[in-house]
């Protein structure tokens, strides 16, 4: 009898919140099929290691932020400038609600599993990469229409969308270090200061 497609989905589930709150390390095939109340050949039916399950993890996340609250912040029908600040008080209202019902902020997962793995696992760190490159995309294309609609002097869109992302991770990194998603408010709003200029060829 093959497990059912709910099966893949508890497991899923479960250890995305694992690995969210906790760390990729600490958290062990076992103890997510124990939570996930799955046998462990139903585990590896649907996954034939445990970073296979973390690749899945990023995916689902990936596709759950790609579909909405990136989506509503991106949104091509608020003016480019507006699309930043609805990011911070998006990123804010996420991280304040984790800690409402957990006590503790749980910070970015990508975040988190880039700066655990990262050095230690080519796989995921290529995986996490291309998810920072998608998220910086659409800083990218944010920055090229405030550029062409003169809501901003000509920059390095390109240079200053990654230099946006990378503050933002940060900013997030911070708030997470003094538990306090605050800490995005207050810090968040000088995402719209940076500017790398474009360089000029002699």
């Amino acid at each position: 009898m093959q497990p059912s497609p709910d099966t893949r989905t508890r497991i899923l589930a479960t250890a995305r919140e694992l690995f969210h709150g906790r760390s990729y390390a600490d958290v062990g095939v076992k103890e997510i099929c124990a939570i996930a109340n799955v046998p462990k050949g139903s585990f590896y039916h649907f996954f034939p290691s445990k970073q296979d399950l973390a690749m899945a993890v990023i995916d689902d996340m990936a596709d759950d932020w790609a579909h909405g609250f990136v989506a509503e912040a991106f949104d091509r029908e608020l003016p480019a400038l507006e699309r930043l600040d609805y990011m911070v008080d998006a990123a804010y209202y996420w991280q304040k609600a984790a800690k409402d019902i957990e006590g503790r902020m749980p910070g970015c997962l990508f975040g988190n599993l880039a700066l655990e793995v990262s050095t230690r696992d080519d796989v995921l760190r290529a995986k996490l990469n291309a998810v920072f490159q998608k998220a910086s995309a659409r800083f990218h294309e944010t920055l090229d229409e405030a550029v062409e609609t003169g809501a901003m002097a000509p920059l390095n869109t390109g240079a200053t969308a990654q230099a946006m992302l990378a503050f933002l991770e940060g900013v997030i990194l911070l708030a997470k270090t003094r538990n306090d998603p605050d800490v995005v408010l207050e810090l968040g709003p000088a995402i719209k200061t940076l500017r790398i200029e474009l360089t000029v060829e002699n």
